[in-house]
């Protein structure tokens, strides 16, 4: 009879296969090992804790339905940053739907928490936030979650050279924006 390994042990590729066969413990343990890792990187891209868990928890759902079909061809923690993007991607445009429907009936805008930050990290992450999408996502990734340039071209799906050349512009921007907001 074989050994197995406590599930505390257990490497992600035994859980992840364990996973795909149904073990809800291994699926658990999965979450479990990683939920912080997806909620940090949701909270850079969404700016507040509650969208961020709001991510988080449909990354969570998603994962469950998609575990099947990780090759494992690249990295878990790739696949899960690309899972956390998409979901990430999909909530901002909701909100921006729910925002143009409010606005269209005359109502209050949703409250978005645009007041500017006072902490000047966050008020450059709030910047970040406010660049085109893929200026964006380049930075977070790279600045913000520290990934090589090659992984975060892995995420976006776009080439190395496409990442560098995102954050070069992001860089340009954002030193615009902050020169006009009377920061330099």
């Amino acid at each position: 009879m074989a050994m197995m390994l406590d599930e505390s042990e257990a490497s992600d590729a035994e859980l992840i296969g364990r996973a795909k066969g149904g073990d809800r413990g291994a699926f658990g343990k999965l979450l479990e090992r990683h939920y912080d890792f997806v909620y940090r990187a949701a909270y850079r891209w969404c700016g507040k804790k509650a969208d961020a868990e709001d991510v988080a928890q449909e990354v969570c759902v998603r994962l469950g339905r998609a575990i099947r079909d990780y090759h494992g061809s690249g990295a878990f923690t790739t696949w899960l940053y690309t899972m956390t993007l998409n979901a990430a991607r999909d909530m901002m445009r909701k909100t921006v739907r729910e925002t143009v429907k409010t606005d269209a009936y005359g109502a209050y805008a949703l409250i978005s928490g645009e007041a500017e930050p006072e902490d000047p990290t966050e008020a450059l992450w709030a910047a970040v936030r406010m660049l085109p999408g893929k200026q964006r996502d380049a930075v977070l990734l790279v600045y913000g979650e520290g990934l090589s340039h090659a992984a975060a071209a892995e995420a976006m799906g776009i080439s190395e050279t496409t990442v560098s050349w995102h954050i070069h512009e992001a860089k340009k921007r954002l030193k615009t924006l902050v020169r006009s907001a009377g920061e330099v």
